[in-house]
């Protein structure tokens, strides 16, 4: 299994956070590009197999395989650097300043938004034959999805808002522990049987995961979903996002980094 102790994986997930700070525009925007589209067409997959089967268990069995494939390849989700990114400030490695993570966050959303759009095209293209048939039930189901977890949410005001941000933080805190799965150990089937787990959790939940909305909604609204972009993006987007950012963080990054590296480092100076 080639297990990784913590104390060992954690400073690897700092070191992660700090390398995206150094990567470059067209290295950012390709791999979250790449990232979403994969995503994108993960949950794609998911719902087909969910109308086809009428079994929520099994979507949820074989949606981690898009999460998987984007982790093994090092592309990079906006959930994933939120988890990361903030610890190399925290651990005051050169170059990691806010400036430069909120760079880093602004051009992953972009990328992960242009390749999730990109497949929701896609999708639509092939499900209506070029926009010449209904979609059948698969269109349908999509546009009912999309409706629900946005008009859904504003029928109940604050309430539905606030509910939609703890769905979102949960959604990362299982995500989050996929990153972390990712590099528990040296063996490619540890990584993917630890990246699976969580994230097939997450899917069976319903929790709100902002790169998987960025396909479903527009996926929705180009099905027939009867709901506004502004009612996709206050309803659901935005406090999806941070719900993302809080879960990932405050119960993945920082828990990890406050009991490990800090810990390993008061050892040593005693």
């Amino acid at each position: 299994m080639a297990y990784i102790e913590p104390s060992e994986f954690v400073t690897k997930m700092v070191d992660a956070g700090e390398s995206k700070l150094y990567m470059s525009t067209k290295d950012t925007l390709v791999r979250a590009f790449m990232a979403g589209a994969i995503l994108g067409l993960a949950a794609f997959f998911a719902i087909s197999v969910i109308t086809m089967t009428g079994n929520l268990l099994v979507g949820s069995l074989l949606f981690p395989v898009g999460f998987i494939m984007l982790y093994l390849m090092k592309f990079d989700l906006l959930t994933g650097v939120f988890t990361l990114v903030p610890l190399s400030l925290l651990d005051k490695r050169p170059g990691a300043t806010v400036p430069n993570m909120l760079r880093n966050w602004g051009l992953v959303f972009v990328g992960n938004f242009a390749g999730a759009l990109t497949v929701a095209f896609f999708a639509s293209f092939i499900l209506t034959y070029g926009y010449n048939t209904d979609g059948g039930a698969l269109a349908a189901k999509v546009g009912s999805i999309g409706e629900s977890r946005t008009l859904g949410y504003q029928e109940h005001g604050t309430a539905g808002w606030f509910t939609i941000f703890i769905r979102g933080m949960l959604c990362n805190w299982m995500v989050s522990m996929g990153v972390v799965g990712a590099m528990i150990s040296t063996s490619a089937g540890s990584k993917m049987a630890a990246m699976w787990m969580p994230v097939m959790l997450f899917f069976f939940m319903g929790f709100e995961h902002s790169i998987v909305n960025m396909f479903l909604f527009p996926f929705s609204m180009i099905m027939g979903g009867e709901f506004t972009i502004f009612d996709y993006l206050v309803w659901n987007e935005i406090p999806t996002v941070l719900g993302n950012l809080f879960g990932g963080l405050f119960l993945v990054g920082l828990p990890l980094y406050w009991t490990h590296v800090r810990t390993n480092a008061e050892r040593k100076l005693t």
